[in-house]
């Protein structure tokens, strides 16, 4: 299947939603940078001071977070920091679905359940094809992580 993710201390994550973006564009590499996130759960905030609303799918079906990592990227990101070197992840976004739109109307994350997806995504194929939403009804929403 390829490359699951693995947290390291010394991360910056990100989505990855529009093109143009220097940092960004700079990790849409390719094959060799794409894993899958495994998630259980993942969440999205109400607004300010009303903390997160948790989603969880409906069914049993694994569901990954459709990822790019680059090891060891050496760059300068703030000038008062100087030049560092961290591992950086980044998640595929998209429009949101009905449920996670109710809370959250700018954007989900790109969540892939079946294997095919999964071999697509770690085989190359462009991110705009799988750039889109689970259906409506694939997520409920929980009040914890899961």
């Amino acid at each position: 299947m390829g490359r699951i993710f693995e947290h390291t201390d010394n991360h910056i994550s990100t989505q990855y939603r529009h093109e143009g973006v220097p940092l960004l564009e700079r990790l849409r590499l390719g094959k060799d940078h794409r894993c899958l996130v495994p998630v259980s759960s993942f969440a999205e905030p109400r607004g300010k001071g009303r903390g997160n609303q948790w989603f969880a799918s409906t069914d049993d079906k694994p569901m990954f977070f459709a990822g790019i990592e680059v090891r060891g990227w050496t760059n300068v990101r703030k000038v008062k920091e100087g030049e560092t070197t961290d591992d950086l992840y980044a998640f595929l976004t998209c429009l949101p679905n009905s449920e996670v739109k109710a809370i959250h109307p700018k954007a989900m994350p790109v969540i892939l359940t079946e294997p095919e997806e999964w071999d697509s995504w770690m085989g190359g194929i462009p991110a705009a094809e799988l750039q889109r939403p689970l259906p409506d009804g694939s997520l409920k929403l929980v009040d914890n992580p899961v």
